[in-house]
């Protein structure tokens, strides 16, 4: 018969003080464990390894950061009250005035030192889309005395609604705004529409002059040319109180470009006008021009029109004070 175990008060002194740590130890780490499990997060697991960096003492709680702020309403703030409008019998001279210091761009053209480097003029300036029956169409219902063509490359477009105003009996000025540099690629692409370069000049406000001074002398003193980028023409036509009866968006076909040219030209079209423009269907940068256009119509509480290959905004609406 075996003795019976001795009683902790029959032990040692020294043994029972290492059995009494030991049951805290078992103590503590079960409470431990059993808060740990109660406060993990539901998507995460008590029984998952540790990481070899996770901290292996004391576990840090997980605090959610706060939502964004919303974005700075710059954003969206663009200029909408701009000069007095001047009179439309007024345009072409402030335009001839304030970019080709006071005279025809068309004097004199072509120079000896450029004509040599032009392809023949001749030649059909290269477009897409230019003839598309949304420019008889508007110029038609509108009549439009001025007309505001953001990206303009050769001209197609813009000679072309030159024709139609021209045979509806409509004086109409025609601002042709774009910088006249192409794109990166484009030379590669169209090796046989474009001059070659000289010291870095693409050429192509020349050669777009030479497209116009062959269509005849009335199509140059009616399409003139504003070889700026448009942000800066539209904020200077802005100042100087140059409005459009009808204005094409088709330059720059990433969203932010065409959001920032819609938005700008949106402040020179005068009441009652329309603004319209190309590649809506367009799958460049994730339909960026679609976007731009639908954005700015749900800002606006206006309304889009398909046209075609184009889009057309409602008509601005009159003032009201």
């Amino acid at each position: 018969m075996k003795p019976p175990p001795p009683s902790a008060a029959a032990l040692p002194h020294k043994l029972r003080g290492h059995l009494s740590g030991a049951i805290s130890f078992l103590l503590v780490f079960s409470l431990g464990y059993i808060l740990g499990f109660l406060s993990a997060p539901s998507n995460s697991s008590p029984l998952a390894p540790l990481s070899p960096t996770a901290p292996t003492k004391t576990a840090k709680r997980i605090v959610k950061a706060p939502p964004p702020p919303p974005p700075p309403h710059d954003l969206l703030r663009f200029r909408t009250q701009c000069a007095d409008p001047i009179p439309q019998s007024e345009v072409l001279k402030t335009i001839l005035e304030r970019v080709h210091d006071g005279k025809s761009p068309f004097d004199g053209f072509p120079s000896p030192e450029t004509s040599e480097h032009l392809l023949p003029a001749a030649a059909r300036p290269r477009g897409w889309g230019s003839t598309m029956p949304v420019f008889r169409d508007l110029i038609e219902s509108i009549r439009p005395l001025t007309i505001i063509e953001l990206g303009t490359f050769l001209g197609a477009s813009a000679l072309h609604m030159a024709t139609v105003a021209a045979n509806l009996s409509l004086p109409a000025v025609i601002l042709c705004v774009d910088d006249f540099r192409g794109w990166p690629g484009a030379r590669a692409r169209f090796p046989r529409d474009l001059p070659r370069p000289r010291h870095g000049d693409a050429l192509l406000l020349h050669q777009f002059m030479a497209g116009v001074a062959a269509a005849g002398t009335a199509a140059a003193g009616r399409v003139i040319p504003v070889p700026f980028s448009t942000a800066s023409a539209l904020a200077a036509l802005c100042e100087w109180g140059v409005y459009g009866d009808l204005i094409e968006v088709d330059a720059g076909h990433d969203f932010h470009s065409a959001w920032a040219d819609i938005n700008m030209a949106w402040a020179v079209l005068r009441p009652g006008g329309v603004l319209f423009g190309h590649d809506y269907h367009t799958a460049a940068d994730d339909h960026g021009v679609r976007r731009a256009v639908t954005l700015f119509a749900g800002v606006k509480g206006v309304q889009v029109r398909p046209h075609g290959q184009h889009w057309v905004l409602s008509p601005k609406p009159p003032i009201s004070y």
